[in-house]
């Protein structure tokens, strides 16, 4: 079985791997072509996926899995082709379909009869039946259904620990037909191997839903859910500032009730899911009040958070101010829609001098990102903590004379979230 997988990227280089691991000929198609010649002499550009550097080595050693630039190439022949390519969304929440819809022109132009294709991107409700689809079938004047078979099946998985979650979390798919789906289930479950879970109520595996928008919907479900409930716990935190409770104590007795759980509020809402998706539900539903309260509220925690320190110190102007982590979240290198960003507008604007450091990065490729890198020291004085790197959590704060104050946007020093006086 030949399988094309499109964009070798954080999650498209995993999938091409792990399908190759069945002993599949599987043909990853990128356009970078530095990332293209890496792969191909088996050198991992992840650095931060566990297992990916000697999987890839193996399948690559053993001709299973090679990477390639030409479209054509790839899509031409193969059996599968699975679309891992991204959709983003800018300040103001419209998606930007033009690199996934360059890919699906160019599936709708080589595609030949009998293929199944599997879209794992995320999309807002109904786009791989109505943009996708009718695309495909307009280029290519296949019957779908019949001739080639599409499919929508969500990624599920976390920078980092993808293997083990590809294994662990049932594989969602939902076809524009009903072959469509069954195609899809065979697929998934001839290339994926799941943990034996006790806690679901039927087996764990390939789990066809009736449309490709219910498969679709499952994603952004799941996505905004939690989206609203960070919304939920940092309006707590908010709430909670004004009668100096400490909201972490009171996340964790919450918590400790069956079926409950509250997500850690914090500074910011960052990387590919938690500030995208919703928008892209809410292109569907634009009367979700719930959701656009909590993306609003999610998106304003650094100005929140920069004004609760602008009370203790009055200005911020002139002030250098050290700002540790750039990433999204802890261990994964990463910035995409990092609220370190955000900060660093929001502290310029105030006339702040912000400095950025992170484990993750050098100063040399702080600086490439737009950040000016500084370190701790004895004339710091302000520190933000934006990032929950468990770097952080060890440093000894009280060898540091001039630091007067501490925005621990993340509650990692123990002391909760907001203001710590030096």
């Amino acid at each position: 079985m030949k399988i094309t997988v499109i964009g070798l990227g954080k999650l498209g280089l995993p999938l091409a791997v792990q399908f190759a691991s069945k002993n599949n000929s599987v043909v990853g198609l990128d356009i970078d072509i530095d990332r293209v010649s890496e792969i191909n002499l088996g050198n991992s550009p992840i650095r931060e996926e566990q297992d990916l550097d000697w999987k890839l080595k193996e399948v690559v050693d053993s001709n299973h899995l090679r990477a390639v630039t030409d479209p054509k190439y790839a899509i031409s022949d193969a059996n599968i082709i699975v679309i891992t390519v991204p959709l983003i969304t800018n300040k103001e929440g419209e998606a930007d379909f033009s690199i996934i819809d360059s890919v699906t022109e160019s599936i709708g132009s080589y595609i030949t009869k009998g293929t199944l294709v599997c879209y794992e991107t995320t999309v807002p409700i109904g786009t791989t039946r109505n943009r996708f689809g009718e695309k495909i079938h307009s280029l290519s004047k296949y019957i779908i259904g019949k001739d080639i078979f599409v499919v929508f099946s969500p990624e599920r998985v976390l920078t980092g620990r993808i293997f083990s979650d590809l294994r662990k979390y049932p594989k969602i798919v939902g076809g524009l037909t009903e072959n469509c789906t069954l195609k899809g289930i065979e697929f998934y479950q001839s290339v994926l191997d799941f943990d034996e879970r006790s806690d679901l109520k039927i087996a764990n595996g390939a789990w066809g839903m009736d449309s490709s928008e219910a498969a679709e919907f499952v994603k952004l479900a799941e996505t905004t859910y939690r989206d609203v409930n960070i919304g939920l716990a940092n309006q707590f935190a908010m709430h909670a500032q004004h009668f100096n409770i400490d909201i972490q104590k009171i996340i964790n007795a919450s918590n400790s009730q069956p079926y409950s759980h509250i997500h850690q509020p914090g500074i910011s809402v960052g990387g590919h899911c938690i500030p995208v998706y919703p928008n892209l539900y809410l292109m569907s539903d634009n009367q979700a009040s719930i959701v656009q309260e909590a993306r609003s509220t999610n998106k304003n925690m650094p100005i929140y958070f920069v004004n609760s320190l602008l009370e203790k110190v009055n200005s911020l102007r002139g002030r250098k101010i050290l700002v540790l982590g750039i990433s999204y979240r802890p261990k994964v290198k990463e910035v995409a829609f990092s609220g370190a960003y955000d900060l660093k507008e929001i502290l310029i604007s105030l006339g702040a001098l912000p400095y950025f450091q992170d484990p993750l990065y050098t100063e040399k490729e702080i600086f490439e990102l737009g950040f000016d890198p500084g370190k701790l020291n004895n004339e710091t004085e302000l520190i933000i903590i934006h990032t929950a790197h468990e770097e952080y959590a060890r440093i000894d704060f009280t060898k540091f004379p001039g630091l007067r104050y501490i925005l621990d946007g993340r509650g990692i020093l123990g002391r909760g979230i907001g203001v710590i006086k030096c």
